[in-house]
């Protein structure tokens, strides 16, 4: 039959244990704040997704923006010119 454990043995596995338990609260926080990090990095990247369409969107605005003020030139010089063929025949 086994010896009971002296009073140091016996101390010293309640300070194991009571180390153990606190290992095991914090592996459990540390899973905790992973799954809430994980989650937000989910969140994080579908924002990051739209405002990467919304740039896009803007810069295919801005292109189209540039293309009709080219055409809005073109019409006005165009226009200008015919403008200026009617007046010379007025004269």
């Amino acid at each position: 039959m086994a010896k009971p454990g002296t009073p140091a043995d016996v101390e010293a596995l309640d300070r194991l244990e009571d180390k153990v338990k606190l290992l095991v609260a914090l592996v459990g926080r540390m899973r905790s704040e992973q799954a809430q990090t994980a989650g937000a990095l989910q969140r994080l990247s579908r924002e990051l997704d739209a405002a990467k369409a919304q740039l896009k969107d803007a810069a295919g605005a801005s292109d189209e923006l540039a293309a009709l003020r080219e055409e809005r030139d073109v019409v006005r010089s165009r226009l200008a010119r015919l403008l200026a063929q009617v007046d010379e025949l007025n004269l």
